[in-house]
């Protein structure tokens, strides 16, 4: 039988979906967010690898060390209390949490963190190369990763100083899930990777309640979490890309936070009673990328000229104000390690003299897929304008963010207005994506710009990637990254033009929320209505 709260929760939700806008004040209990996330392609955390989706799994699973909605920037304990490293023998000991819960009511076992990580390798979706580039395989995880009794021990290949390790610890697919019931729910060797797309089997703040792709995804409160219930019994999500929908919604007092104004609706919503504008930085950079599948793309004087053909100031200054900043390399600013010089500046006559002095024929006719979102249509037909006076014509195809992104993991497209954010906070997660490509075969897929791109780095710029990667000197590591950005500016087939800025209109009764550098630190659990 259902109790009167939770009947009363459901009564809200199906009066909120029944309506078009919602036309309802929202409960004091509940928080409803309008937001595009129709680029979730998947919800398990083994594969989950969109920005959306990162949210999602932030607020549904734990790792067990992770940087927390108390204080993004430490890294702190979660599912484990405490660690011991052993430099010398390339291992980390983990002792688990006492007394967690999954939403199941299943306690938490070490065999669930060796079950989750072995998941995450075997099924080989994404996001798994996270994970795997600490040397783990479908053949040895069984003895690179152990339990015993209340501890796991990790076991790692390769010289990595510590803290890159438990770095990739505290990433998405290290998430831990209720093995017991995720395997009870397997389907044809699948590992219960079907059932994941629809439910939540993860120790959370919230579980999820509802998830319809492309229309509303619903989180309820984990009474039990370990870090104190949540004080929103729902958090509901609905999808909506209409930055002007979400604006009157908010305005109305319908929705209690809107995710995706344009900067006009930012400027109209100013001194709007009721609501205030909260603003925060990102580690998402916003690049336009050239497939070198594409064989009028492949001639890098085409790349440099592209360089010279985006108007950075005018678009930073004017549609995007207040959304974004100007950034040319692939480690966002505000990181150690960046590389803030920006060394391109609109000049069309410069980018039509490098095309004729490398002999390329124009005009160069190219289609270029963006996400049909607030500010990338914009953004696209800005670029479109000022390429078409250096000679390359831009043919716009809008699509879903799922449609876009499925796209450009399967090598289709000529070129690609996209954004990308750091799988893990250390500069190698980005040096890995821009600098590196071990094998640009067709069937040996990798979840990097450069294999998605088509393209093979020089050996040199491979091996140096790599180098960085080893390095145990943290300044001189931070150097040899801020060469490797150097040289994607000036050999890579894309152009790196903005760091996002993500501002977030909201009613001023709601304190709490918490929206870090990247999706992955978006938190809802501290969330109340005053």
């Amino acid at each position: 039988m259902l109790n009167v709260k939770t009947t009363l929760i459901a009564g809200l939700l199906a009066s909120a979906l029944a309506l078009s806008p919602v036309t309802a004040a929202t409960p004091d209990n509940i928080l409803v967010v309008a937001q595009n996330i129709d680029d979730i392609v998947t919800i398990d955390p083994a594969s989950a690898y969109e920005f959306s989706s990162g949210e999602y799994v932030a607020n549904t699973y734990d790792t067990l060390v992770r940087y927390d909605a108390t204080d993004t920037t430490v890294l702190a304990p979660a599912l484990a209390t405490e660690w011991t490293i052993d430099a010398d023998t390339k291992t980390v000991t983990f002792t688990l949490r006492e007394g967690v819960k999954f939403h199941s009511g299943n306690p938490l076992r070490a065999e669930d963190v060796v079950g989750s990580w072995t998941r995450v390798v075997a099924l080989d979706k994404a996001p798994s190369f996270i994970l795997t580039q600490l040397g783990w395989t479908a053949d040895n995880i069984a003895e690179m990763v152990t339990a015993e009794g209340n501890t796991v021990t990790v076991r790692y290949e390769g010289d990595f100083a510590p803290s890159f390790v438990l770095n990739v610890l505290a990433a998405r697919p290290a998430s831990v899930v209720d093995m017991q019931t995720v395997m009870a729910n397997e389907v044809d060797g699948d590992m219960g990777h079907a059932w994941m797309n629809k439910n939540s089997a993860g120790t959370g703040p919230f579980s999820l309640a509802t998830y319809r792709p492309a229309d509303i995804l619903s989180l309820d409160a984990n009474p039990d979490y370990y870090q104190g219930r949540p004080s929103m019994d729902r958090v509901i999500i609905q999808h909506n890309p209409e930055g002007a929908t979400q604006r009157l919604q908010l305005e109305a007092g319908d929705i209690d936070m809107a995710k995706d104004l344009e900067p006009d609706q930012i400027a109209g919503l100013e001194g709007v009673d009721g609501v205030r504008i909260e603003t925060y930085p990102q580690a998402a950079v916003h690049w336009v990328s050239f497939n070198q599948k594409t064989d009028s793309l492949t001639d890098p004087a085409v790349w440099e000229a592209a360089r010279y053909l985006v108007d950075y100031q005018g678009m930073a200054n004017g549609m995007l104000k207040g959304q974004m900043k100007v950034h040319q390399a692939f480690w966002p600013d505000g990181f150690p390690g960046a590389l803030t010089d920006t060394p391109f500046s609109y000049d069309p006559e410069k980018a039509k003299q490098i095309l004729k002095d490398a002999g390329v024929e124009t005009p160069i006719n190219v289609t270029m897929d963006v996400i049909s979102a607030p500010t990338f249509v914009e953004m696209a037909q800005a670029l479109q304008a000022s390429f078409a006076e250096g000679g390359i014509n831009l043919e716009i195809i809008a699509g879903t963010g799922a449609q876009v992104i499925t796209k450009y993991r399967a090598r289709t497209h000529e070129a690609m207005l996209l954004y990308w954010g750091p799988d893990f906070m250390d500069p190698h997660s980005n040096a890995k994506a821009f600098a590196y490509n071990k094998d640009n075969s067709d069937d040996k897929y990798a979840s990097t710009t450069t294999w998605r791109n088509a393209w093979m780095p020089p050996a040199e710029m491979n091996a140096k990637t790599m180098a960085a990667l080893g390095e145990q000197d943290a300044d001189k590591r931070l150097g040899m990254y801020l060469e490797l950005q150097k040289e994607t500016q000036a050999e890579a087939p894309y152009v790196i033009m903005f760091q996002a800025i993500k501002q977030v209109a909201m009613r001023d009764n709601i304190k709490g929320y918490v929206n870090g550098a990247t999706s992955d630190y978006v938190f809802y659990r501290l969330v109340e209505k005053e």
